[in-house]
């Protein structure tokens, strides 16, 4: 395993995300569109490989965790902004979403404590 520096990970711009809207991407077993709310003048959309495991219904007001300073990226001609944190067996066969264990605003920090 790659160790990084504190200072790297501090880079991370770490957010409560809440999904708002849901829906299919034309052509792909696998991707789902999303649009997310952490409290910016407009939501984000985010491109995720969740099909095989969440249903579109349950994921619509599910609140998760957003890495909110990537770079854009085109997939499958969907421009994402941001990417969404979730643990991912070696296979891909399970993938389960990060999520706040009890109830914190949208937008809010993830951030280390001392």
């Amino acid at each position: 395993m790659e160790k990084i520096s504190f200072s790297d990970w501090q880079k991370l711009d770490l957010r409560v995300g809440k999904i708002l809207e849901v829906e299919e991407i034309e052509g792909s077993d696998k991707l789902y569109k999303l649009k997310v709310d952490i409290e910016e003048s407009e939501p984000r959309t985010l491109v995720a490989g969740l099909k095989k495991n969440y249903d579109k219904k349950k994921l619509k007001g599910k609140k998760i965790i957003v890495i909110a300073n990537l770079e854009s990226s085109k997939i499958r001609g969907v421009i994402s902004n941001g990417m969404l944190l979730a643990a991912v067996s070696e296979d891909e066969s399970k993938i389960v979403l990060l999520e706040p264990e009890s109830e914190i605003e949208t937008g809010t920090r993830i951030r280390w404590i001392y």
